[in-house]
């Protein structure tokens, strides 16, 4: 009787070895329910993706209209055309960012069961394991003759100890087993820490675009008012909104190039140096924000029939705090009392670089004055119709400039990559 028991006992251990299941998959049995759940959520990702490849593919088409209307003469119906074109394209963008979220929080979701999934069955084949340890201990502290005594004849002991050597070999290959799935779970979990990093910055950027939507809308119905409808009305703003940037822009190269003479009879800034080596480069950021509204030289600049965008426009809310980005010397400081009027402040650094901060509702430093990177120099403006925002602004951002020798050049080009 014993020797049946202890036979039935051995052939469930050898069928368990011999067919371990310690295997990664959504098939077994055992997590049959999140197995179902995890294929409906890779259904439901697969929806999400393909709604976002159509939306795309929308937005690619809308683009390319815009693009289209720009080539044609210069009119306000033109212009018109292109904002409702370009409206349409932010509001699709808008849905395509809420389909990522979705996506992504449905991915969050399915790692979550895969990491509950994986780390139940480390468990279970870590008890296994342990059971194969006591075995093979409780194996090897019998005796060979004790053994033997067991048996009938000496074929069944062979085969007994066959069986411990396959205990001994398959305790190497579940304990590599083990540790490959442990950096798999690890994996799995940090996935899902950019995972949800992923999440939260859609979720700053679907707020924006909203923004981005809603300034957008304002900006047609100021245009709408200012113009009546007008061809001939809207062809007398376009003139004078040149005439203001020939004047902004003349008077700010013109400092730049006053002051930067005089500091280097000073003997205050160097030129012809390695900016990377002196400290200068790469210059930090003015805010907290690092959203861009309008890029360098931007298609989508909604006062591009005016000028090319010199700057890059971040996002920042009105009254932020903003710091230089490097060390130098304040060149110009324009403190305006009226919201026609445009408030800047002008920094010169070594090495022919300038920086520009636009847009400013309050100014806290004067020309002459030395500040070092990081100091607050301003707070931010460019609310439509405040102190200091200037007639170029749809809503609240700081207009930032990088120059080289004079000449306006892409900032995201010499700022930190800290994003």
């Amino acid at each position: 009787m014993k020797k049946r028991v202890f036979l039935f006992i051995f052939i469930l251990i050898t069928v368990s070895l011999t067919n371990p299941f310690f295997v990664f998959t959504t098939t077994d049995t055992e997590l049959a329910s999140n197995k179902n759940e995890i294929d409906d959520l890779n259904n439901q990702i697969a929806q999400k993706k393909n709604k976002i490849a159509e939306l795309e593919k929308t937005i690619a088409d809308y683009k390319a209209k815009i693009e289209t209307t720009r080539l044609e003469s210069k009119s306000l119906s033109n212009q018109l055309s292109i904002l409702d074109n370009y409206i349409i394209q932010v509001d699709l963008d808008i849905q395509a960012t809420q389909e990522k979220i979705d996506a992504t929080g449905l991915e969050i979701k399915g790692l979550d069961l895969s990491i509950a999934d994986k780390e139940t069955t480390i468990a279970k084949q870590q008890r296994l394991l342990s059971g194969l340890i006591r075995t093979i201990y409780y194996e090897n502290n019998k005796k060979y003759i004790e053994v033997m005594a067991a048996y009938a004849n000496f074929s069944d002991f062979y085969n007994r100890v066959h069986y411990v050597q396959s205990l001994e070999e398959n305790l190497g290959k579940s304990a590599k087993t083990i540790r490959i799935a442990k950096e798999e779970l690890q994996t799995k979990k940090q996935q899902r820490e950019e995972q949800q990093t992923s999440y939260q910055n859609l979720k700053v950027t679907l707020d924006n675009k909203k923004k981005d939507l809603q300034e957008q809308i304002k900006f047609k119905e100021d245009l709408l008012l200012q113009t009546k409808s007008s061809e001939s009305k809207y062809n007398t703003l376009v003139q004078n909104l040149r005439n203001q940037y020939s004047q902004i822009e003349n008077e700010i190269t013109s400092f730049e190039s006053q002051v930067r003479k005089k500091l280097e009879e000073q003997n205050k800034i160097t030129e012809g140096g390695n900016p990377q080596q002196n400290g200068l480069l790469p210059l930090s950021w003015p805010t907290q924000s690092r959203y861009i509204t309008a890029y360098f030289h931007d298609e989508n600049y909604p006062y591009r029939n005016i000028f090319e965008h010199p700057a890059i426009d971040i996002r920042a809310a009105h009254g932020t705090a903003i710091r230089a980005t490097a060390s130098g010397y304040i060149a110009r400081a324009r403190i305006c009392t009226t919201a026609s009027c445009y408030a800047y402040v002008m920094i010169i650094h070594s090495d022919g670089f300038s920086t520009v901060y636009g847009h400013l509702s309050n100014i806290v430093v004067s020309a002459d004055q030395f500040v070092t990177r990081g100091d607050i120099i301003g707070y931010s403006g460019a609310t439509p119709g405040t102190v200091g925002a200037g007639p170029f602004t749809t809503g609240p951002h700081l207009h930032f400039e990088v120059r080289k020798d004079g000449i306006p050049v892409n900032a995201l080009n010499y700022l930190e990559k800290d994003y």
